[in-house]
């Protein structure tokens, strides 16, 4: 079994808790599916924030999914000033047997501007 990374960010329209944490269920739970993954397939997961959010830790709301024995991480995104707005990211740390070309990366919303190469 591999261990892989995959990447995945979504946008929300304001720094408002329940934005962010509905935006974070709906990251964490497409990467889950489209990567065909289990609870336990997770190692960890790091969240970044841009600068403008500040409302909520997206890691609460992986805890809510039912993370709470997961390493979850938050972090802030360097204040770029050309950067898009009031995005979070991601990025897990999976076991799957899936080749690294296989491994779907998921961008949500307006963050699917950030990587239309990869973005689902």
């Amino acid at each position: 079994m591999a261990v892989r990374a995959i990447r995945g960010a979504t946008q929300v329209d304001a720094d408002d808790r329940e934005q962010v944490l509905e935006a974070t269920r709906e990251l964490v739970s497409t990467v889950l599916e489209r990567n065909a993954l289990q609870h336990d397939d997770v190692i960890s997961i790091v969240f970044t924030a841009t600068p403008d959010l500040v409302s909520e830790f997206p890691a609460l709301a992986a805890r809510e999914l039912g993370m709470g024995d997961v390493p979850l991480m938050c972090a802030t995104e360097i204040a770029v000033p050309h950067a898009l707005p009031r995005v979070l990211r991601l990025m897990a740390h999976v076991e799957t047997p899936r080749p690294r070309a296989e491994i779907q990366h998921v961008y949500l919303r307006g963050a699917a501007a950030l990587r239309r190469d990869i973005a689902q």
